[in-house]
């Protein structure tokens, strides 16, 4: 026993150290554990603190459930009722596209309907957590499509619970079409159940499990989450559902603030365990055979993914920078895609999924931060007859609902025509409105490039387009397009006058 618990021990240890490291070049955790399974694991020449994968099994189970747990109860189910229809359009194309494109490309690969429908679940479903860790590293929490990937991701996280409850029967091998229906009917009937209880029993369950101190509390949480999981698992569900439906019930109950804060740091080591056990049962033989079909997969990611920020950016408006965001922000795949790999294994499925899984996300974990930290490329090849042709200008920068000068924006119109600088007979390509003094200068385009210099001069941060039917605002301190904030006011009273 000692011996188990030193190369767990080591083998852990390692995979901190990898992802701290990983972390200075700005790579998501996920692929690092990974990486220190597969390098100490048995499918790899060199040293093996654990030779047997399966000996983690029970830790990684524990993992799995704890992490679609603490997902479900961190969901945001009122915000997604409440998001709108465009906000549901944006989320179903994306998830339409890249689903459908991940079944069509497993059915070509030829390796089965069972595997194309866990191939298309890999390909199709991002990882909220490598896609908000970017948002925040990359300092967007501000701009004004943040909300529209997060939401795209919410709503992802939903669908990944009807999909685990469709793809468990077809992964258990019904042997006829009437007993296949039989289980997907029961699937869904549980699911029926677990959100019955979230809307009508979620007080008796904070009852159950309540107790003013946190050691209770996390025991009674874990163990109901261990009892629903399994429970799951009994009726031919995966257990990574029961946890996530168990999670949007105890969302429901007076506890889950501290629910939330105690199953946080359980998640984080367990899940790791998990992902680390997942890399141990990868050997690096296997990787060969699948590299061509998983390049063709990322860049049929990449496509899929730029398309449907395209999509959404129309539907919201935004400019071709939005757009790249978008699309790029959510070409990560991660713990969903490795979590279906696993169901896949488990059901005896073909031994080619897990390799594919395992190095398609570990390219997308390294290219998915640096194309999303490069997206101004992107946007500067997107064609203006896509979206707004008034963005031609601006369609590298960003646009942001933060900006903290909106308060020095006085003057928003002028019947000057011509740029004050060069004179009513100068040369100009388009003309920039100081909102703070009305000064009229011509923008970056022209010769002299007035309005960047009357900003050198005076420190006035914000000017505005002066274009027709453009209007757009830029502050050159915060260096960002200038979107105003959802519920502002000042967009009526600017119609107004």
């Amino acid at each position: 026993m000692h011996g188990e618990l030193l190369s767990l021990g080591a083998l852990i240890l390692i995979a901190a150290l990898i992802a701290r490291l990983g972390r200075r070049f700005g790579l998501p955790t996920v692929p690092c554990y990974m990486i220190a399974g597969i390098v100490f694991g048995p499918g790899t020449p060199g040293p093996t603190l654990i030779e047997h994968p399966e000996d983690l099994s029970l830790l990684a189970s524990l993992g799995l459930v704890l992490l679609l747990f603490h997902l479900g109860v961190e969901f945001p189910v009122e915000q997604v009722l409440g998001s709108g229809r465009r906000l549901f359009v944006a989320a179903g194309c994306y998830i339409g596209l890249n689903v459908t494109a991940g079944l069509v490309f497993g059915l070509a690969l030829g390796w089965g309907v069972p595997e194309a429908l866990v191939l298309a679940g890999a390909l199709g479903i991002s990882s909220s957590a490598i896609a908000t860790k970017l948002l925040i590293e990359m300092r967007r929490l501000t701009n004004a499509e943040t909300p529209v990937i997060l939401g795209v991701i919410v709503i992802e996280d939903l669908f990944l619970a009807f999909y685990l409850a469709l793809l468990q029967p077809v992964l258990s091998g019904a042997e006829s079409p009437l007993l296949l229906a039989r289980d997907i009917g029961i699937s869904f009937g549980f699911l029926v159940l677990l959100f019955a209880v979230a809307r009508y029993g979620a007080r008796l369950i904070g009852a159950l499990i309540h107790s003013h101190e946190d050691e209770l509390l996390a025991i009674g949480m874990v163990g109901l989450v261990a009892l629903v999981a399994g429970l799951s698992a009994d009726v031919g569900l995966s257990d990574a559902i029961g946890a996530l439906m168990i999670g949007l019930v105890v969302s429901r109950t007076s506890v889950r603030d501290r629910v939330e804060r105690l199953v946080l740091p359980l998640r984080d080591v367990f899940a790791a365990v998990f992902f680390v056990a997942f890399g141990l049962s990868i050997n690096i033989a296997d990787l060969g055979p699948v590299v061509v079909p998983v390049l063709i997969a990322v860049v049929l990611t990449v496509l899929t993914n730029v398309t449907s920020g395209f999509i959404a950016a129309r539907l919201y408006g935004f400019n071709q920078r939005a757009a790249a965001n978008i699309g790029l922000t959510v070409l990560g795949r991660g713990e969903f895609s490795l979590i279906l790999a696993t169901l896949a294994l488990a059901a005896g499925l073909d031994e080619r999924v897990g390799p594919f899984v395992a190095l398609y996300v570990l390219i997308l974990a390294v290219l998915s931060p640096l194309l999303a930290s490069q997206s101004r490329y992107l946007a500067r090849v997107m064609p203006d007859r896509l979206l707004n042709p008034n963005w031609r200008y601006v369609r590298e920068e960003t646009i942001s609902t933060a900006c903290t000068h909106l308060d020095q924006i006085r003057i928003e119109n002028t019947d000057i025509d011509y740029c004050q600088a060069c004179g009513e007979d100068g040369e100009w390509v388009e003309l920039r409105l100081c909102t703070s003094c009305g000064f009229v200068g011509c923008c970056n385009d022209s010769p002299n490039r007035h309005s960047e210099a009357h900003f050198r001069e005076t420190e006035h941060p914000i000017i505005e387009s002066l274009q027709p039917g453009q209007g757009w605002e830029y502050c050159y301190v915060d260096e960002t397009l200038v979107r105003e904030p959802m519920g502002s006011n000042r967009s009526e009273s600017r119609s107004e006058n």
